[in-house]
């Protein structure tokens, strides 16, 4: 097979089986594996095991150290140091000593214990932070304590790439390369700390004056495979040089534009080096040998858990959040891969041993998100004391909501909400907010506001929100996917109460609106609207045509305003409140005599009002002409003042 069909094959391989991962909800990096151990040479021999593609693997580790670098942050690593360095390094220690004592206890050396214990005490960064965001968890307590020991074990394979090449030598030549690698490696360092940013800062300034997307993409290639290579002439390894390119260049301006320029490179060079790995797996001697590969399986989850639990609980965590921590931290991680071909490469670890160490990992992966999602009712069947911490949340929730009636209820109180909460106030309508940063709730319950610790996606303490009495729930957060889970949670409760979503990307919105939300304001959308506001009238365009223009933009993309602006604020502050027009949600239940009748039928314009919009969940962009038959769970939209809402709500829900 020449290299293009090689190419082919693996390009090819990869596209199907990735996105059939992605399909299903699993890391990409196990498709890499599958496709890496069905063309090996242990499965249908399409790719022979050469250096030639191990050492262009080698590249996506190289740039993969090079990401790692660019998110080194020291004063990240100051703030997070008890986490980072306590608990981080405690967790990193403990599990390579109790599996150099249970690779001594089966008859195992001493350096297999260490490199076992490296390789295992790797979690996977890629998989446990996107979960943690997904589950809007990052400023949990124990997403702050997974992230702290996720960041140090990904400082950990630096020294950890150097020591296990190293382990193949005797005790002596060991030590003597050890020290050798150490000061090379401290002397690297420090020309880096006290030279390399005012150079890096420098060099990339000139680059990018010549204002060419090519040419600061070529000297990023060069500065990163520049300083991996002369860290590997002076003995080190090259995933070392493009650790120390990353910390350099994140200490820059350039450093979002880097992260952004790289990325391709990393993702493709690093489903290679996975592709690799994957031809290392032998299917059938993991058959012959799979009590081993459950026993290590077994090991590696329970391991892990006790040790970080524990660790956790040493330092100074409530019980429920170290077994959060444990069960966070338990699997492999994609570093593990790594170390595990180092090791292999060097002979540290036995060729049988490979194989069931090789299958525990990739198990563990696939088992990583089942275990997020039931992290929660695990901790909670053997946690007796978190049943007493959710009580109280929720007690709390409930005491600060216990009188409201007809309020709002804002998801989230980053700065949108804050905005949102102070519009609110000035209107003299009460509201609550709920948060899942505990340091915000605490500066901001400190200051009077109405905002209480709470996780929006859980139906108990919506319902302690006083759901069931509100009159608008919004969710001011911008992550799509835990919005879809908050609306599926607000109509398992309520069906009828209106929810005003935020979203990034005018695309989400049909999502949001199938999911149940009233209304949908995209960020882009009101970016773009603002900007050709503000260039109009700068561009000199009289200022009533401008405002004429936003009125316009804004009734065509929100169809709960349509009709709002003609009329209403022509008069504007001259009209008492009384005789404002305003805007009523009005939801049909199914025993409402509104449903199944036309629009016309109702003669709701006759009443005074004004139909502005039907929402349909199964329907986007309904029409609200005069033949519109309405049905169950239908939400009308009505303008007009207050007595005649009144009536119309009568005529629609009771006929009268």
């Amino acid at each position: 097979m020449n290299t293009l069909q090689l190419v082919l094959l693996l390009l090819g391989a990869s596209v199907l089986v990735v996105a059939a991962f992605r399909a299903f909800g699993l890391p990409p990096i196990l498709g890499y594996l599958l496709v890496g151990a069905l063309v090996g040479p242990h499965a249908f021999n399409f790719v022979p095991a050469d250096e030639g593609a191990r050492e262009l693997a080698e590249f996506g580790v190289v740039f993969l150290m090079f990401t790692i670098g660019l998110e080194f942050s020291l004063p990240r690593l100051f703030a997070m140091k008890r986490i980072v360095f306590g608990l981080g390094m405690a967790q990193i220690v403990a599990t390579m000593a109790a599996t150099m004592a249970l690779a001594a206890a089966f008859g195992l050396s001493w350096f297999a214990g260490i490199a076992l214990g490296g390789l295992l005490a790797m979690s996977s960064t890629a998989i446990l932070s996107k979960l943690l965001s997904e589950r809007i968890e990052l400023d949990s307590p124990h997403g702050r304590e997974v992230m702290g020991v996720l960041l140090f074990q990904d400082l950990a394979v630096v020294p950890l790439l150097i020591v296990i090449p190293a382990l193949s030598e005797s005790a002596k030549e060991l030590a003597t390369e050890l020290a050798v690698a150490g000061i090379k490696a401290a002397l690297v360092l420090g020309l880096v700390l006290f030279l390399g940013h005012r150079l890096m800062s420098g060099w990339f300034t000139l680059v990018a004056r010549r204002k060419s997307g090519e040419l600061f993409m070529l000297n990023v290639l060069l500065v990163t495979l520049g300083l991996a290579w002369l860290t590997e002439q002076a003995g080190l390894s090259l995933a070392l040089g493009a650790f120390i390119a990353g910390m350099l260049i994140s200490e820059t301006e350039f450093r979002y534009q880097v992260e952004e320029d790289i990325k391709p490179f990393r993702d493709v060079l690093l489903g290679l080096f996975f592709i690799s790995i994957g031809m290392m797996l032998d299917f059938g001697a993991i058959a012959r040998e799979w009590p081993q590969v459950l026993g290590l399986l077994a090991l590696l989850l329970v391991g892990k858990l006790a040790v970080a639990g524990v660790l956790s609980r040493l330092f100074g965590a409530l019980p429920g959040t170290a077994l959060r921590t444990g069960l966070w931290l338990c699997a492999g991680g994609e570093f593990g891969f790594v170390l595990l071909a180092e090791a292999a490469d060097a002979g540290v670890l036995g060729s049988r041993l490979v194989q069931p160490v090789l299958a525990a990992l990739v198990l563990s992966l696939v088992l990583a998100p089942l275990i997020v999602h039931f992290s929660d009712r695990i901790v909670m069947r053997f946690v007796a004391s978190e049943w007493l911490l959710r009580s109280m949340q929720l007690t709390q929730v409930a005491a600060r909501t216990v009188a409201a009636e007809k309020h709002a209820i804002l998801c989230g109180y980053g700065r949108t909400g804050q905005h949102l909460a102070r519009f609110l106030e000035s209107e003299g309508i009460s509201h609550v907010a709920l948060d899942h940063d505990p340091e915000r709730v605490h500066e901001a319950a400190g200051a009077g506001e109405p905002v209480v610790f709470g996780d929006c996606t859980r139906s108990e303490i919506l319902l302690a929100a006083g759901l069931t009495r509100a009159s608008v729930v919004v969710i001011t957060f911008a992550d799509i996917e835990a919005a879809l889970r908050t609306l599926h949670r607000i109509r398992q409760v309520r069906r009828d109460v209106p929810v005003v979503v935020r979203s990034r990307e005018q695309d989400d919105a049909e999502r949001l609106f199938a999911a149940g939300a009233a209304e949908v304001v995209p960020e882009a959308l009101e970016s773009s609207v603002m900007l050709a506001t503000h260039a109009l009238a700068l561009l000199g365009v009289p200022m009533h045509r401008v405002i004429k223009r936003l009125r316009e933009l804004r009734e065509k993309h929100y169809e709960l305003l349509r009709g709002f602006f003609h009329g209403a604020t022509d008069a504007g502050d001259q009209l008492h409140d009384a005789q404002q027009p305003r805007l009523k949600a009005i939801s049909l239940g199914p025993g409402a005599y509104a449903v199944g009748r036309a629009l016309g039928e109702l003669q709701l314009e006759g009443m005074g009002a004004r139909v502005s919009a039907v929402r349909r969940r199964s329907q986007r962009g309904l029409a609200a002409t005069s033949d519109l038959r309405l049905e169950a769970d239908d939400v009308v939209v009505l303008l007009g003042m207050r007595e005649v809402l009144t009536k119309c709500e009568e005529r629609l829900l009771r006929g009268a």
